[in-house]
């Protein structure tokens, strides 16, 4: 993107262009209150790489009563931040998201069973009950 705007204001600029190119306002609904797993937005905000891209970012914190699902359905954000199965529900629910990114290796939610329980493998869930936190995770 930085290749491109580059690009744009050299043409502006060839074409005798005087306006300056205003930065793209875009709201950042987090999924909860902000710790270290967000530290990469606000280190990037902070750092300038946003405004670099012609970027004006506001980083809203998430919490227990926070829905970023709800958050974009109603106009409060351009992007969120939300575990898969919590938007795969809103999706499912007419919420229209899409998925633009998977910024960390490994997802934040595990399995886990009791070692000397019925269920070691995938395969051993069959039959057994499944509990998960809730409000989507």
């Amino acid at each position: 993107m930085k290749k491109l705007l580059v690009g744009l204001v050299a043409g502006a600029l060839a074409l005798g262009a005087t306006a300056g190119f205003a930065a793209d306002p875009v709201t950042l609904q987090l999924k909860w209150v902000t710790q270290a797993q967000f530290a990469g937005y606000y280190v990037a905000k902070d750092k300038g790489f946003y405004s670099d891209e012609g970027i004006d970012i506001t980083i809203k914190p998430g919490g227990p009563d926070v829905a970023p699902e709800q958050v974009i359905a109603g106009g409060g954000a351009d992007v969120i931040v939300d575990w898969m199965g919590g938007a795969l529900a809103a999706r499912e629910q007419g919420v229209a998201l899409v998925n633009i990114a998977q910024p960390f290796k490994k997802s934040g939610l595990l399995m886990i069973c009791p070692k000397d329980g019925p269920v070691q493998t995938e395969a051993d869930f069959k039959g057994h009950t499944l509990g998960v936190w809730f409000f989507g995770n």
